[in-house]
Order: C-alpha cells, then sequence, then structure tokens
C-alpha cells in the first residue's frame, strides 16, 4: 500500500523507522544472498565479486553507473524455466529487457521470445531469433509494423482490439499464408499487486472482456477473416505475482472460453498462453517460487478444468521476463555525497547520494517500489544505520532505494550495488536532465564485457538537430 501524505509517500508518518519487514542486520557486509545472482558474493575484503570479478574492476573499465548482468545466472533461469514447463512454448518477455546479445542467449537456451514493438522484433531479428519462435504483443500496433511481422514471418501475433482484427485481414486478403492469431483476454482477475502492472481486470486498457462477450466476438471475427488462423487464447493477469491463486481463476475462465469457442464456433483452438508475471525477491520479504513449483501448480491447475469442461489440454505456453533476467543484473553506483537532514522533533535522516537515479531506474519513483542495496567496494566495521539512497536528478522524487541499512562510514567514493535490477530498469531508462543512459556489462567466468555501451553527449545531440543555424 501506497503511503499516504500530502508531500508524497517518502514524508509519510513511521517513514523514518523504515517499513515493518525491515530487520536491522547484525552484518552490514552480509549478502541476503537470494536477492542476488548465483555467481555474486563477497571476497575476504568485503569486496562484491560477479563471476570472480570484482566491481572495482568493473567500475574502473566501464565506469558507473553501470548495469551488471551475470550471463550464466540468465541462462540457466532461462534453462530452469524451459525445464520447468517440459511440453509448454516458454517465451521469454523481451520488454523486461533486450538486447542482441540477450536474444541471441535466449535462442540459444531453446526459448521462444515475446516482443511488444517493431523496435523490439528489429532486436530479435537482428540477434538471430527464428521469427517462427518470435510472439508479437501490443494493444496499439501500427499497420507498418503488422505488415513487418507479416513479412517475417512471425509465430503468432497476438491481437488486442477490433479495429487490429481488421487491418489483419486487410493486409492478409489474399495472401498465400494464414497469419497465426491468438486473442488477448482479460479474465476479470484482480491480481495482488501494483494498479499499474496488474493487467487482467476489465478497467484497462489491454484486451477482450470475457464476460463483457467481447472476446468470444473477437473470436467471431477472426474466424471470418480468412487471412487468419486463430491459434487460441492469452491471458496475463499482471505482474510480481508470487502464487497461483490468480492463474487458478484465470485458467478457469480462459478455458471456459476455450470450450465455448468450439462448442458454439466451431473451432477447436489448439494452443492457450497463461502469460507471465511470475515474481522475484527484491527484498528479504519476497519469497518467489521455483519455475519448477510453478510449473507443477500450473499444470495441475490447467489439467483440473480441462477435466471439468471435458476438453483435451491445449498446447500451453508461457511468458517468464522478469523471473529470468531480473535476478540476474544489479546496477553498481558510486557514492557522491551523504547528507544527514534535520527533521521536525530531533529525527535526522541520512541521504546517500550516487550518480545514477530515476533515469536509470525509474521504478521506485514510478511504483513505489522496494530494493535493497549493499556497501560493494570495502568491508566496514561501522554500526548499521539507516540510510536513504538517492540519484543526483532535480527531483525530490528521485530515489533508489527508500530505506536500507548501510554502514554509518559511508562515504564519497564508495561503491554501492542495488539487486535485482535487470528487469525493467534498462528497458524505462530515460535522459532525464540529459542523462546519459548507463551500459549493460555482461560477466561471465572471470571476463566481463560491454553488450550496450554507455550513450555519449553525441548521441544525445544526435536528434537535436536544431542547433545549428544556416
Amino acid at each position: 500500500m501506497v503511503r499516504a501524505h500530502e508531500a508524497g509517500w517518502a514524508h509519510a508518518e513511521g517513514a523514518l523507522r523504515g517499513p515493518a519487514w525491515l530487520r536491522e542486520p547484525a552484518d552490514t557486509n552480509a549478502l541476503v544472498e537470494h536477492l542476488w545472482s548465483a555467481n555474486v558474493a563477497k571476497d575476504a575484503a568485503g569486496e562484491l565479486t560477479v563471476a570472480g570479478v570484482p566491481v572495482s574492476r568493473i567500475a574502473a573499465e566501464h565506469g558507473t553507473p553501470a548495469y551488471v548482468l551475470d550471463e550464466n545466472d540468465f541462462r540457466g533461469r532461462a534453462r530452469a524455466f524451459r525445464d520447468g514447463f517440459a511440453g509448454w512454448d516458454v517465451y521469454y518477455a523481451g520488454k523486461a529487457f533486450l538486447c542482441t546479445a540477450v536474444a541471441r542467449w535466449v535462442a540459444e537456451e531453446g526459448l521462444c521470445l515475446d516482443v511488444c514493438s517493431e523496435g523490439e522484433l528489429t532486436v530479435a531479428l537482428r540477434g538471430g531469433v527464428d521469427p517462427a519462435r518470435i510472439g508479437f504483443h501490443g494493444n496499439n500496433k501500427s499497420v507498418r509494423a503488422l505488415r513487418r511481422a507479416l513479412e517475417v514471418g512471425v509465430g503468432r501475433i497476438i491481437v488486442d482490439s477490433f479495429h487490429e482484427i481488421e487491418r489483419l485481414a486487410e493486409l492478409t486478403a489474399g495472401a498465400e499464408r494464414r497469419a497465426p492469431v491468438m486473442i488477448r483476454v482479460t479474465a476479470g482477475v484482480e491480481a495482488h499487486t501494483h494498479e499499474y502492472i496488474a493487467t487482467a481486470h476489465e478497467d484497462q486498457k489491454f484486451g477482450f472482456s470475457i464476460t463483457s462477450g467481447d472476446a468470444l466476438e473477437a473470436a467471431r471475427r477472426v474466424l471470418a477473416a480468412d487471412g487468419l488462423e486463430l491459434r487460441g487464447l492469452h491471458s496475463h493477469i499482471g505482474s510480481q505475482i508470487f502464487d497461483s491463486a490468480g492463474f487458478e481463476v484465470a485458467a478457469k475462465r480462459v478455458l471456459a472460453l476455450h470450450a465455448r469457442v468450439a462448442a458454439e464456433l466451431g473451432h477447436t483452438m489448439p494452443e492457450t498462453d497463461l502469460g507471465g508475471g511470475f515474481g522475484i525477491a527484491y527484498t528479504t520479504q519476497d519469497d518467489p517460487s521455483t519455475p519448477a513449483v510453478l510449473a507443477t501448480e500450473m499444470r495441475a491447475i490447467v489439467e483440473h478444468e480441462c477435466r471439468g469442461l471435458g476438453i483435451a489440454v491445449p498446447h500451453l505456453s508461457i511468458e517468464p521476463g522478469r523471473a529470468i533476467v531480473g535476478p540476474s543484473t544489479f546496477t553498481l553506483y558510486e557514492v557522491g555525497t551523504v547528507k544527514e537532514v534535520a527533521l521536525d522533533g530531533g529525527a535526522r535522516r541520512t541521504y546517500v547520494s550516487v550518480d545514477g537515479g530515476m533515469s536509470d531506474n525509474i521504478r521506485t519513483a514510478l511504483y513505489d517500489a522496494d530494493y535493497s542495496c549493499t556497501l560493494a567496494s570495502r568491508a566496514s566495521d561501522a554500526a548499521p544505520e539507516l540510510a536513504r539512497v538517492v540519484g543526483h536528478h532535480c527531483e525530490a522524487g528521485d530515489i533508489v532505494v527508500k530505506d536500507e541499512f548501510l554502514p554509518a562510514d559511508v562515504a564519497p567514493g564508495d561503491l554501492l550495488a542495488v539487486p535485482a535490477t535487470g528487469a525493467y530498469c534498462r528497458s524505462m531508462a530515460s535522459n532525464y536532465n540529459h542523462a546519459l543512459r548507463p551500459p549493460v556489462i555482461a560477466v561471465r567466468d572471470g571476463e566481463s564485457r560491454v553488450v550496450v555501451r554507455r550513450e555519449t553527449f553525441d548521441d544525445l545531440l544526435a536528434t537535436d538537430v536544431g542547433g545549428s543555424e544556416e
């Protein structure tokens, strides 16, 4: 729940004490292991390392801020979903984070790839992904984007409106190959997550409502279009979901519609996609399930519902993104200033300012998201002190970590690392205050390499065409 205060959640009563779940650590140098990628550790001197590479070397070679991506951890999480959901199609949700290297890893580990823009489609193709293993999402795909998806032969287009069905019908009229289509439906499920990332309730922009009858009508219109092939239904209940209860309700309603399309429209759809949204651990309060557990629970849910409806189990797919890339990456910052601010009643707050902020991680400001962090460049014997890690932007809401216990001697020049920043941080990064978006540094087997370079001032000026007079 967002803290209510006229000046914002960060100023609410009790904020100075931190959230109830945050406990003062016995040792501020210790890592909470389940928040970090598999190959992250601290060495004898207390310095954070990833795949054997110390963060001081990463900072010296690549600068800060930087997103540090543990390649083997990413690949391991991709394989865990592939193997846990054996017999299903696993589509990596590229919106979480996508670059050509990641697209290549996804393909090499046997996953499919979900894109939701022509830009993401371009990156996927450049990364060597087979177009037949690409799914194309989006609630407002342009005619140009749809035409390109058809030309390259994407494996499925998830339609999201009656207008899109009309556009696809016109684009495929007379074509030799029918376009494979799935229908995005809203199942009326109130997922237990932030309002802006809950996507299956009725009052939002995605999909066709099952309860209003729009989803059935969408199926009817797709079937009436000669150039379209109705492959199945697609449901996505939201993001950062930790239990299967929401999936159970959604599956019940989606499969009931699946059976109704067969009974009333005479078409048995071969596929069903239950979406993604599987949660990860950002703080000690988060306890996500493993892919194997999720697969067991979701498989049982689908089989139970299909038995009750008297239908065969369709071919199933899911779309994890955050759950693969989120824990595989941390953001490395350098501390610039440390400031104690006196507040009413004699209270004080410590602000630790780093060289990044809301331009590289907007989620705290946008979703009231919680993050953790650790002093990454050294060990400390100082007592723990509750601090707020903030960015360098000209914005009061520029907060990276709202509350964290850091050593009381944290100082300018120290390196801080924030775990679980692989999903949506680089994807949603901006040039606010004309900041340069950070690089993505992949680390594997004791070596680091740039997979997305840091922006330069030349990049900023490249699109600013009004600077010279003729």
